[in-house]
């Protein structure tokens, strides 16, 4: 149902998980290293890309990197996604404290949330079944869900809008995440409110410089932020 968007009412929370709701820990970058290692080429001259990217699609990345060869860049995504999956299942993996209770309030609010992230959907129920959290959310998001383009394009932005319903205005939105891409992402889309957290893989004069409106300390300090952007 579509909630009629008044003045600074935002309906719809669409969180990023690697950094944002999940923590890291190191595995996206651990992940990438075998996958590279995997393929015969050398991390080292990878990290910084992988660093300054953080939040972007993996394919696009690994396209990027392997000079536009599609064919190596599936081979590479494949296996990132395989190696990460691993890291999952050995239990390298937990939710940023105060993340799911932050989930639950603004749900309890009546809000609608939404979970996206840059990996293929296989990685992403992975996380999401390890975790528990399979029905934390109203709607999960990969990029095929999307129509194949991740961050820091708006498309997993908008089709959370679109696949809910929650407002009818793009500025009743909220987008929350821990990357340069997260905040490109919601300003591309029209959020009204775009939070960059310092939980992951960037600070916040990068967040700041991409478009965030507000910078707080981890996903926890949502729910005030956004009373106050309400108020």
């Amino acid at each position: 149902m579509t909630h009629m968007t008044t003045q600074n009412t935002l309906g719809l929370v669409v969180l990023d998980m690697a950094g944002t709701t999940v923590a890291d820990d190191g595995l996206v970058e651990r992940a990438f290293t075998a996958a590279a290692e995997r393929l015969g080429e050398d991390p080292a001259t990878m990290i910084d890309h992988v660093r300054a990217t953080m939040g972007e699609s993996k394919i696009s990345v690994f396209r990027h990197l392997l000079g536009g060869d599609e064919t190596r860049a599936r081979q590479a995504n494949t296996a990132f996604e395989e190696a990460y999956g691993e890291l999952v299942s050995e239990g390298l993996i937990a939710p940023v404290p105060g993340a799911a209770e932050t989930v639950a309030e603004l749900r309890a609010q009546g809000r609608t949330v939404v979970l996206t992230t840059g990996f293929a959907r296989v990685t992403q129920d992975a996380v999401l079944d390890a975790l528990g959290w399979r029905d934390l959310a109203d709607l999960t998001l990969c990029p095929a869900d999307a129509g194949g383009r991740g961050r820091p394009y708006p498309d997993m932005v908008l089709a959370a809008l679109l696949r809910t319903g929650a407002v009818d205005d793009v500025r009743g939105i909220a987008v929350a995440g821990d990357t340069s891409y997260d905040m490109l992402t919601g300003v591309r889309s029209g959020a009204g409110l775009v939070a960059g957290v310092l939980t992951g893989a960037h600070g916040e004069a990068a967040l700041k410089e991409h478009g965030a409106t507000h910078v707080l300390p981890s996903i926890a300090g949502l729910p005030a932020a956004i009373r106050e952007y309400e108020s």
